[in-house]
């Protein structure tokens, strides 16, 4: 008979093994890809993100940094040194041909091309001091979407996928709105190594009216007999090859984007129709107005997608903010175009109740310089400072965080670098930017790489 120390001494290694086997079947089930809504690392404040990507880089000290100083030294020389790589020649300082007011109970300085948005500062959070490390629009690009702008890495939308699943088994958890296809392309929403059932799905491009941005290949009708027979033929082929070959991530990524896609073709074509929409919603967001139509529908889908519950959704005004000359008509149209459509999207999901678990997020891939460029009616690109706006999701509103230097040349108080911005969004829902891995070649990867920092003071 073996005594109780003896019986522990002779199993020790069995109870290794088997605690071994039970870590290895809870990472398999981890890394198992699929839509399923998952816990997060600590309670969240936000369900989703909103993002309205504002192509090309639009103009910081035209739009929210209102800079009295650049006005008084208008045409003078920039009295330090300019930054070292630029896109081209630039001349002196340009004061904005914009006038600036206060709004709001906060007191904040807007320029007078958004009198819409200028109406909501109260609920708003701004960040001035947002910069990036390239001043190329490809590598600013992908460093905004996914964390660096040398490798090609997996996007913010694809992690929080990876991170939290979705709340609709039948949408994909990551949708871009017309996005661009130059300046990176796909490889701004793309999943890279993490499951394909992760990366974005392009509804149109930029070159396609919203109008006419559709979910491709889904007709509108319930899925017939043979579809549903032919599906299941097709995953218990793949599933047989599974079974054959073992884990296979890619294999069982593409069977669940298959699945996925047959569940779309019975909820996308209702969620895409706003023929239901009310007169009053669709004059809110300019969809009756011809510069407001594209954008204004762009963010009514974007609501709608919201409450389906989708978990990223991406609306790109494509490239319309590059403007190293035509500054004074170009922001101003640009302007415009987008001004009364998200004052419209912050309205309705307040009166929803949804503003208060979803980020609304704005702003482009850098600012744009303080001196003049393309005849005095222009701004280069400037990597060192740009203003972001929030909404909702938990963030203060009715505040501003970081300042520029008294031109808006360079972030100089409470810098927040793009890796700061990511580890604050996944903050936000209730994730930790530094466990939030996936091992692939070897080592380690996380969106924030080994950098980021939460901005906790811009947090209620």
């Amino acid at each position: 008979m073996q005594t109780r120390r003896q019986l522990l001494k002779n199993t020790a290694v069995g109870f290794g093994s088997l605690a071994l086997a039970g870590l290895m079947e809870q990472s398999i089930r981890a890394e198992e890809p699929n839509l399923i809504a998952r816990q997060p690392h600590f309670p969240a404040r936000a369900k989703r993100i909103i993002f309205l990507f504002m192509h090309g880089g639009p103009s910081q000290i035209d739009t929210f940094d209102y800079k009295p100083q650049l006005e008084k030294d208008d045409d003078k020389p920039v009295p330090f040194a300019k930054p070292r790589v630029v896109s081209g020649a630039t001349g002196n300082l340009l004061k904005s041909p914009f006038k600036f007011q206060q709004h709001g109970k906060s007191g904040m300085w807007v320029s007078e091309i958004f009198p819409h948005i200028a109406q909501h500062v109260d609920d708003l959070t701004f960040v001035k001091s947002v910069h990036g490390s390239n001043s190329r629009h490809g590598a600013a690009l992908l460093e905004l979407h996914t964390g660096s702008d040398t490798f090609i890495r997996p996007s913010m939308g694809s992690w929080l996928g990876y991170g939290l699943g979705n709340e609709n088994q039948n949408l994909p958890c990551y949708i871009t709105v017309c996005p661009s296809l130059t300046h990176g392309g796909a490889n701004n929403w793309g999943s890279v190594f993490l499951p394909a059932l992760y990366q974005g799905t392009p509804i149109g491009n930029a070159g396609t009216a919203s109008e006419n941005a559709k979910i491709p290949f889904i007709q509108g009708a319930t899925p017939t007999a043979i579809q549903q027979l032919e599906q299941r033929m097709l995953k218990d082929i793949n599933r047989k090859h599974l079974e054959a070959t073992g884990p296979d991530s890619e294999l069982e990524s593409r069977i669940k984007s298959f699945e996925l896609a047959f569940r779309l073709q019975t909820q996308a074509p209702e969620l895409q129709d706003i023929s239901t929409e009310t007169a009053e919603t669709l004059e809110m967001y300019g969809i009756n107005n011809g510069p407001t139509k594209d954008f204004g529908l762009q963010c009514l889908m974007a609501r709608r997608f919201a409450e389906a519950g989708v978990r990223f959704i991406q609306l790109s005004h494509s490239y319309k903010w590059d403007q190293h000359g035509g500054l004074n008509g170009g922001h101003r149209n640009n302007a415009m175009e987008v001004d009364q459509p998200i004052a419209a999207l912050l309205t309705d999901l307040k009166q929803r109740g949804l503003l208060e678990d979803t980020i609304v997020w704005w702003g482009g891939e850098f600012g744009r310089t303080p001196v003049s460029q393309g005849g005095r009616d222009g701004r280069d690109h400037n990597p060192h400072a740009c203003t972001m706006f929030f909404a909702g999701g938990g963030f203060k509103p009715g505040v501003q965080y970081g300042a520029t230097d008294e031109y808006g040349y360079y972030a100089v108080e409470n810098k927040v670098h793009f890796h700061d911005l990511h580890a604050t969004l996944l903050h936000q829902l209730g994730l930790d930017h530094t466990k939030l891995t996936y091992r692939y070649a070897g080592r380690d990867f996380r969106l924030t790489d080994i950098h980021g920092e939460v901005v906790h003071d811009i947090l209620s």
